[in-house]
């Protein structure tokens, strides 16, 4: 089901077990280089998978995966909930979308696919009445050191509110340093991040060390109210 058409691309939902497969072929080139490999996990039966294709030669260049909650009651179905306390969040009294896996084709470079991607998002977080979306934000490798300068920004200026403090689960973590924060520190954060944090977005006080993944990733969290409203019109502007 077509969610989005503009210019070059389309955004659909994932509707036959092929198209599923072969967002996990993309996710395992994306995220491992691995060209013949598939990125699945028992999460994936219970998300809508969204995926972006080029209209002219029906490639498949970017998908991501959303899990919509009806509240915070029902936060431990997450993915997320597998490497963070998500206790607070429980009190959430509004619909939620959590965002995972989200990867573009590494031979396409082209920006407009993510604002496709965006806008297919902004017009289900409008139809579904969503007020928080939130998922894990990597960087990465394991060795923190490497994330320093990063680090110490998130922690300097984009902590979760107390009201929804994350706590630690997972049984490696490193705690965000309170450390100088560099002038060119954003520029080490990686784009999706960078986008949630234009949006308002909040960060936990710990990355947590995925070594599945090869991988650390920070919970992340962006409450929609909280979205500067420029921000807002310009996602709807691509969402039409």
């Amino acid at each position: 089901m077509d969610i989005l058409n503009r210019g070059r691309y389309r955004a659909s939902r994932a509707e036959t077990p092929d198209e599923l497969a072969q967002a996990q072929r993309l996710r395992a080139l994306a995220f491992s280089g691995d060209a013949g490999g598939v990125d699945a996990d028992g999460f994936d039966g219970r998300c809508d998978h969204i995926l972006v294709r080029d209209q002219d030669s029906g490639a498949l260049v970017g998908c991501y995966r959303l899990m919509l909650l009806p509240d915070g009651a029902a936060i431990d179905q997450s993915y997320s909930a597998q490497f963070y306390d998500l206790s607070a969040l429980k009190a959430f009294k509004s619909p939620m979308l959590e965002l995972g896996r989200f990867c573009t084709h590494p031979d396409y470079l082209d920006p407009e696919i993510v604002r496709v991607a965006w806008g297919a998002m902004t017009r289900i977080v409008d139809g579904q009445g969503v007020r928080l979306l939130f998922g894990c934000s990597s960087f990465t490798g394991t060795d923190a050191n490497a994330h320093r300068d990063a680090f110490a920004l998130l922690r300097a200026r984009h902590l979760a509110p107390d009201p929804w403090h994350i706590g630690v689960k997972a049984a490696e973590v490193v705690p965000l340093p309170d450390a100088p924060v560099p002038h060119d520190a954003m520029r080490h954060i990686p784009p999706l991040l960078r986008t949630y944090l234009a949006m308002g977005g909040w960060v936990s006080d710990h990355a947590v060390i995925d070594r599945h993944m090869n991988t650390l990733h920070v919970f992340t969290g962006v409450e929609i109210s909280a979205i500067p409203e420029a921000r807002k019109r310009l996602l709807r502007a691509v969402a039409g």
